[in-house]
């Protein structure tokens, strides 16, 4: 049988689930599940047994964050491919089904989004060994999971039959609950949870078919696309120019070689807050705790406590997420109204949006620790052989203490060394750049001292990863 390429849409932010996730730190890179990886990781380890190499799709700005994750797991991906701007599943799965016909075009491309939990690793692996046989005889397949209660937020699938595997009689969008209702009632209707399976030559073939102007586009923008470190950064000309459509609305619906495999309720997308309750473990009282959190008297009750204690009594049907910058307090029936928290903030310039104190960079991450007016201090944590830009700043000076492990320091034209307990003072205006030459991270604190203190006050002279 052909192989099989896990292709990976890590393009997602899930707005649903902030304070968590945020734009710069989306949903699939965070542990959801208490098991110690995240969403992302537990997707790229579940293929490890029964396919190749990766290929994950994603943005610009999650790219370095992507790649560590992986490499935290020992996966080295086929392709990181960079999507110029979302444009939904269809180019994106044309762009790895390219990148496929160039290498091995009878290729099996199991697609999933990087964001869902799977419950049951045996069973998934079952279900993905029926779809190769079916994908490797032509049938482009889909996974629908049996629907264990009426669910308004998912799109469904209608089969012609209730066996393992049928044929597709139609999509149809999110329903009312009267309508889902109905839906679980029959029998046929399984929600469509976003996993494909088929040849990578036969999706094209379909996809020209179709949509002729996604087929030649997004050949192009693989074509003409450019190596970028370890990433291959589609062309954003012809990538830009196509239009923005769903696999499902692009080839899915269309095909006469459309099957759907009948997928246990194993699988949750994670889609929101009260999603939680399906992969956690809730108490006697269906409270579900996370971190430090205390509860009396409670009821139906999330509490996510990220960076304190978070204590509550006497509530019932509520979801309480605290991080270091933020709390959201919300009925728990009113989970997907979420994301018009993140609406009204992003609307309001709000930097909680984008970033927590905690900000990952592709040479390690810095945290916020205080910050005023003419003053901030942040932890600066460098992982062992990585570099931050050379670079200076028109409105701040700097001073460095180191915590632990050992930087070096270009500061003007001399170059130091600096261990635990020394420090260097930058000037305004002071060409500098630090580097951990060590075996163990470098830890240090950054005292930032002047009349403006944006991130955006940074002129970069060189970086090894290609900042501008």
């Amino acid at each position: 049988m052909s192989k099989i390429v896990p292709v990976i849409l890590a393009g997602g932010v899930g707005s649903r689930l902030w304070p968590l996730s945020r734009s710069q730190y989306p949903k699939q890179c965070i542990d959801l599940q208490g098991s110690g990886a995240s969403l992302l990781q537990n997707t790229l380890s579940r293929t490890r047994s029964n396919a190749e190499q990766p290929i994950i799709l994603c943005n610009e700005d999650h790219r370095f964050l992507i790649a560590e994750q992986a490499r935290a797991i020992g996966v080295q991906p086929m392709s990181i491919m960079l999507e110029p701007e979302g444009k939904n599943t269809a180019p994106a799965i044309a762009a790895a089904a390219w990148l496929l016909a160039s290498k091995t075009p009878d290729a099996i491309m199991l697609v999933l989004p990087s964001d869902h939990a799977i419950s049951d690793q045996q069973l998934f692996d079952e279900k993905v060994a029926l779809g190769a046989e079916l994908a490797a005889q032509g049938a482009l397949v889909t996974f629908g999971v049996e629907p264990s209660y009426p669910e308004t937020g998912y799109g469904y699938i209608k089969a012609n039959g209730a066996n393992d595997v049928e044929s597709v009689a139609e999509f149809v969008e999110k329903p009312s609950l009267e309508v889902a209702q109905a839906y679980v009632d029959d029998g046929q209707y399984l929600w469509n949870s976003g996993m494909f399976m088929f040849r990578a030559d036969i999706y094209l073939a379909e996809l020209e078919k179709y949509e002729p102007e996604v087929h030649q586009l997004s050949q192009s923008a693989v074509t003409d696309a450019e190596a970028d470190l370890s990433f291959m950064r589609l062309a954003a000309k012809p990538f830009s120019a196509l239009k923005s459509i769903s696999i499902d609305y692009a080839v899915m619906e269309r095909t006469s070689a459309a099957k759907v495999i009948r997928f246990p309720a194993i699988w949750n997308d994670v889609g929101s807050w009260s999603a939680l309750w399906a992969i956690g473990e809730p108490d006697a009282d269906n409270n579900l705790l996370r971190g430090d959190a205390v509860v009396i008297d409670c009821k139906n009750t999330l509490v996510n406590a990220q960076s304190r204690l978070v204590t509550a009594v006497g509530l019932s049907d509520l979801i309480i997420v605290e991080t270091d910058d933020a709390v959201m307090v919300a009925p728990a029936g009113r989970a997907q109204d979420v994301k018009k928290i993140v609406e009204q903030l992003s609307k309001a310039g709000r930097t909680e949006v984008d970033l927590h104190r905690e900000v990952h960079r592709p040479w390690g991450k810095y945290h916020g620790l205080t910050t005023s007016d003419r003053y901030q201090v942040k932890r600066i944590t460098v992982s062992p052989g990585q570099k931050l830009s050379t670079q200076m700043h028109h409105h701040r000076a700097e001073h460095w203490v180191v915590v632990s492990g050992t930087a070096k320091v270009r500061n003007g034209d001399r170059e130091i060394l600096l261990t635990e307990n020394e420090s260097t003072y930058i000037p305004i205006g002071e060409i500098h750049s630090l580097e951990n030459p060590g075996k163990i991270p470098l830890e240090l604190i950054e005292i930032q001292t002047g009349g403006y203190l944006g991130e955006d006050d940074i002129v970069r002279f060189n970086d090894r990863y290609g900042r501008s």
